[in-house]
């Protein structure tokens, strides 16, 4: 099983199953496909079918989606827990996924994910005050419910869902509550978190479109180190 992922530092899409795979300990191996540069989005055209990472290969079975990797392993390895065991509680872990899927859109653009980076008080709090809001409700309520310290108690493909989205309240310091603060941390202590970001905290490139400085016009692209 071979899963290929954009930089570390900034691809959340990628991050999501990688975390799934190591998290649950399950075999495989990956490769970074740059995000940037020369004839980037021609190489991305060659590898995977969308031109987007993450995408998985498993003997001739190909991918290209997060949620559906994600499934694809719990399918593969039902033992290990990527979802919730009680049905109801599974369906709500995946109700979750799939708002991450497609919410959160002033988080996207207005945050981008950057795990090298510290730009507190960067983000206009304004520009995403909706997403923040709706995070304290459905996580808030998730973690109330379960006890913690993840979304459903233990580390589920919900959490790896939204894993991203914590870096983005620390990487620029968006106000949240204590529970969701806590809850931040959980993601950040998280083994296999904590090894994607060691590799990522390594990783010499830079993606100008990821980059809140060159988004805000505070420098100009191609000038960060």
């Amino acid at each position: 099983m071979k899963l290929l992922i954009g930089n570390r530092n900034y691809s959340s899409w990628s991050m999501r199953p990688w975390l799934v795979l190591k998290h649950f300990d399950i075999p495989f191996e990956d490769e970074v496909l740059q995000l940037s540069g020369e004839g980037f989005r021609d190489v991305l055209a060659q590898r995977s079918p969308t031109g987007k990472v993450p995408v998985l290969f498993d003997g001739g079975v190909v991918i290209p989606e997060t949620i559906a990797i994600i499934e694809y392993a719990a399918d593969l390895y039902p033992e290990r827990g990527i979802w919730p065991q009680d049905i109801g509680l599974r369906a709500q872990a995946r109700a979750a996924a799939a708002e991450m899927h497609s919410a959160f859109q002033a988080l996207r653009s207005h945050a981008p994910m950057n795990l090298r980076a510290s730009h507190p008080g960067k983000v206009a709090i304004d520009t995403v005050a909706r997403d923040l809001h709706r995070l304290e409700t459905l996580w808030g309520g998730l973690l109330a419910a379960s006890g913690g310290p993840f979304l459903f108690g233990a580390f589920t493909g919900a959490d790896a869902m939204f894993a991203p989205v914590a870096t983005r309240i620390r990487t620029y310091g968006l106000p949240v509550s204590d529970l969701l603060g806590e809850y931040v941390e959980a993601i950040y202590a998280l083994p296999a978190f904590q090894e994607w970001r060691a590799m990522a905290l390594k990783e010499p490139w830079v993606v100008d479109d990821d980059e809140i400085d060159v988004i805000q016009g505070r420098v100009k692209p191609g000038t960060l180190a």
